[in-house]
């Protein structure tokens, strides 16, 4: 499929019949024979293809959509569905294509807030949330699909975040339904974040969506909040255990320790870390860095202390009370690290 025009149609055509489905979108080289390869919610298109078809979109749009005034995206939204799904899939090309094209993401803002005007009273507050949900689908597509950039991307996270905010206005949210979007967007954080590792970005908007979730539960169910996000942190932890050279994923998980309403969940997450070095042997600094931080941070010293001395014989418990003693005016990572490196030597003693 060599013909723009031909490349652009069969792109409006899938995200026109996505029914608000996530897709797994993947550039796929030439070499398979094909333009573009679905089965199901899996999309693989050439690079050559999708160039073709931002080229006609991104003429269309400064053409047809860049002049709409506010009174314009206003007299189109009561339009036939083809109509409007033929607009939103123009930008929804161009944002494939170039996931930091901030007019694009600029104008389906516009777009969504004309929804939200269109539907101002409580009776169509539904209509409107749904709009919302599909442009949070849209977003899951691109932000958790094997693309170049769109998983780090600083644009679509801010827009995501965005559209977050209007939705939780628009709906009555219970403790519980918050914690369930937060699980879900935590899958989606995290999901990026192994699709591109160290992804700051990302977890930098569960940050600040978190901060939003908790603020919003206080105003009616002030007590519930960290008690319920609490069963979040071990979900980040395992992550980070699956990921130990992942720095961002480290500082997310000092991030959700630090909101922990109970002292023993940070102990146990600390022992479950420092046992998880010792037994695979890791000397990585982003996870050692999270062991000082957090042992600093929270007063947690005598845990890992604890814990080393406990895989020790006590012929190595007497030395290492020496070099306890020693480090502690330079307490560091390294400190830590040189610590496990005298339980490993102890270990290989005994296997020999």
């Amino acid at each position: 499929m060599s013909n723009p025009k031909d490349a652009f149609q069969e792109l409006v055509r899938i995200f026109s019949f996505r029914d608000n489905q996530v897709l797994e979108i993947e550039i796929i080289p030439p070499s398979l024979g094909a333009t573009f390869l679905q089965d199901g919610c899996s999309l693989g298109i050439t690079k050559k293809a999708l160039v073709q078809a931002f080229v006609v979109a991104r003429q269309l749009f400064f053409d047809r959509l860049m002049p709409m005034s506010e009174d314009d995206l206003q007299t189109t939204l009561p339009a036939s569905a083809q109509s409007r799904d033929t607009d939103s899939a123009i930008t929804e090309i161009m944002i494939l294509f170039d996931c930091e094209h901030l007019t694009a993401c600029n104008w389906r803002k516009r777009r969504l807030r004309a929804a939200m005007a269109h539907c101002p009273d409580i009776s169509n507050q539904t209509s409107a949330a749904t709009v919302l949900e599909a442009e949070l689908t849209l977003m899951s597509s691109y932000q958790c699909s094997p693309l170049h950039r769109h998983t780090k991307s600083p644009t679509l996270w801010h827009h995501r975040l965005w559209v977050l905010v209007h939705l939780l206005q628009r709906r009555h949210w219970s403790a519980e339904d918050l914690l369930r979007l937060q699980r879900t967007e935590l899958d989606i954080v995290l999901r990026a974040g192994e699709l591109h590792p160290k992804n700051y970005y990302a977890f930098n908007y569960m940050r600040q969506l978190n901060m939003l979730l908790a603020a919003t539960v206080e105003k009616t169910e002030p007590s519930t909040w960290a008690t319920c996000s609490q069963s979040v942190i071990g979900r980040v932890i395992d992550w980070c255990l699956a990921n130990p050279r992942d720095i961002s994923g480290w500082s997310f998980g000092l991030y959700m320790l630090s909101n922990a309403p109970e002292q023993h969940s940070r102990v146990n997450a600390l022992e479950k870390v420092v046992k998880f070095a010792l037994n695979v042997g890791w000397e990585g600094e982003s996870l050692w860095t999270f062991v000082d931080q957090a042992s600093r941070q929270f007063g947690l010293e005598s845990v890992i202390e604890d814990t080393m001395l406990l895989h020790c014989d006590q012929e190595i418990r007497t030395c290492d009370s020496q070099t306890v003693q020693d480090s502690r005016q330079k307490k560091s990572w390294q400190t830590w690290l040189a610590r496990a490196r005298v339980y490993w030597v102890d270990s290989q003693a005994q296997d020999t």
